[in-house]
C-alpha cells in the first residue's frame, strides 16, 4: 500500500508519496515548484535522513534487531523504493541554470520532520506492510554485509599470494 502525505508549512507545501516493490533500485524523483530536480537537493536529503530515522526507530522500539546489530544504512532502507517528493516554495534557490538541484537549507529540516512524523504514524497504523517493509531492509542489510565479508576474503587472500617473501625463511 503506497503511503502519501502532505503539509502545508509557512514557507510552502510538502508532498510526499512513496511505495516499496520487488526490486532492487531507488527510484526517487524530486520536484520543486513543478520542476524536475533530478540532482536532488536540500528536499531529498531532508527525505532520505527522514525515512532512515523514522525506520531505524521503528525497529528499535518494535525491538525487530538486537541491540548489538548496527541500524539499517541509508542503502538499505532505499532499495526497493519507488517514491516522489514535491515541494512548492515561496521563494526557491536552484544551483546553475538548469535548476536540476534545489538549494534552499531550511527546507532540509522541514522535510524532515514533516517525513519523519508521517512515517512513523504510518508505520504505526499499517503493522502488517511495516513488517514487510522492515523484513526488505534486513535483508538487504544481510547480503551488504556478506558481500562484504566475501570482498574482504578476496582481498586478503590475494594480499597473501603477493610473492613478496622468499619460500624459504
Amino acid at each position: 500500500e503506497p503511503f502519501y502525505m502532505e503539509q502545508v508549512m509557512d514557507t510552502g507545501l510538502i508532498e510526499v508519496a512513496l511505495q516499496y516493490n520487488g526490486g532492487f533500485y531507488e527510484t526517487t524523483l524530486a520536484f520543486a515548484n513543478c520542476i524536475n530536480t533530478q540532482d536532488g537537493g536540500s528536499h531529498v536529503t531532508g527525505f532520505r535522513a527522514a525515512l532512515t530515522r523514522a525506520l531505524n526507530d521503528h525497529v528499535r522500539k518494535q525491538k525487530l534487531i538486537k541491540e548489538d546489530v548496527p541500524n539499517l544504512s541509508g542503502e538499505d532502507v532505499r532499495e526497493g523504493l519507488a517514491a516522489v517528493i514535491s515541494v512548492k516554495l515561496v521563494d526557491p534557490e536552484f544551483e546553475g541554470q538548469t535548476k536540476a538541484k534545489l538549494g534552499n537549507p531550511e527546507v532540509k529540516g522541514q522535510v524532515e520532520t514533516v517525513v519523519a512524523e508521517g512515517l512513523e504514524y504510518w508505520l504505526e497504523e499499517h503493522p502488517h506492510e511495516a513488517r514487510r517493509i522492515i523484513d526488505k531492509c534486513l535483508t538487504s542489510q544481510k547480503a551488504r554485509d556478506a558481500a562484504r565479508k566475501a570482498r574482504d576474503i578476496v582481498l586478503r587472500k590475494n594480499a597473501l599470494d603477493g610473492g613478496s617473501l622468499p619460500g624459504k625463511l
